[in-house]
This record gives structure tokens, sequence and C-alpha cells, in this order.
């Protein structure tokens, strides 16, 4: 499965990401007056970074809404914003038909069943360790940190380590 996870990753041009239970760990704070918090990981938003510079289009597609997506997205660079999507499969393929990139050479990160429908169509599904059975079986890669804890940055990683741009990536930081 590893061989197949890694052939995979070397196609992808564009990978769309869910925000809970991806980007964070999944708890939602509401304040009484109805504001919503978040807390992202910034060894995240480095890989995010990284890979968006190695060539790799970024996308969020998520049920929810919020301000705190569209801060996170605009401080990362990230122009390709889907929020309450809830049929994430029309918004996946609009996506792929607007930007001519083929399934084959795009990856989706989710953590729950309503992930599945693009994971499925997806040439490269990741998720989390926390996301239900089922949704780890449709999965090519699961992360072994959690979500919100540094799985966005490992699957970063693992997607310019197959194709071969890691290295180049890190390479200023070890001079």
């Amino acid at each position: 499965m590893a061989e197949d996870a890694i052939a995979r990753a070397r196609k992808v041009r564009l990978i769309a990401f869910d925000v809970d239970g991806i980007m964070t760990y999944g708890t939602l704070f509401l304040a009484d007056d109805g504001q919503e918090y978040k807390g992202f990981n910034s060894l995240d938003g480095h890989g995010l970074k990284m890979l968006q510079r190695s060539g790799v289009k970024l996308a969020i597609i998520t049920g929810r809404t919020s301000r705190v997506v569209e801060h996170r997205a605009r401080n990362l660079g990230i122009d390709i914003v889907h929020q309450g999507a809830h049929d994430k499969l029309v918004v996946y393929q609009t996506l792929c038909r607007e930007l001519g990139i083929d399934p084959e050479a795009t990856a989706y990160m989710g953590d729950d069943v309503v992930d599945l429908p693009v994971m499925r169509r997806a040439g490269l599904a990741i998720t989390v360790p926390a996301a239900p059975e089922l949704v780890k079986a449709h999965s090519h890669y699961t992360t072994r940190r959690d979500a919100g804890r540094g799985a966005v940055r490992e699957a970063c990683e693992f997607l310019m380590r197959a194709q071969g741009t890691l290295d180049a990536a890190l390479a200023p930081y070890l001079q």
C-alpha cells in the first residue's frame, strides 16, 4: 500500500483539505456571541507554504463557514477556499474542471464520512489516525501525526518527498 500511495503522490498537482479534524484537532470553540475559534498548527502552516512553493496548488473545501478559516487561508496564501460546501463532491468536481486538472492528479485530506465522496474520486486520499475505520479503509495514506498536531505537515512532506522536492525545500534551513 505504501508504494501505491507514493506512486499516487507523484502525480498530485492539487491537494484540497477539509478543516475541522484535519487542519484543527476537531474541537469547535463557540463563544456566547456565536464567534467561532479554531486552533491551527504552525508546523502545518509552514508545510503548506513549502508544498505550494513546490508547485502544488492548495485548496480548502469545508462544510462549515467561519471567518477564521478565511483569515488562516489568506495568511497561508491559499486563494481557493470553498466554505459551506454541503456537497463537497460537486465543489471538488467543479474545481477540477475549472483548473483543468484530472482527478487522478489530485489529493484530498479528510477525516469523516462526509469526505468520502471526494476521497474516493481523488487520485490520493489522505486521512488522520482518529478518522472512523470506514474512512481509513478508503484512504491511501493515514498520517502518524494527529489532526491539528502536524498531520497536514506530514502529508505535505509525504507529497514533496514522493515528488522529489522536499530536499530542495529544506536546503535553505540546513546551510
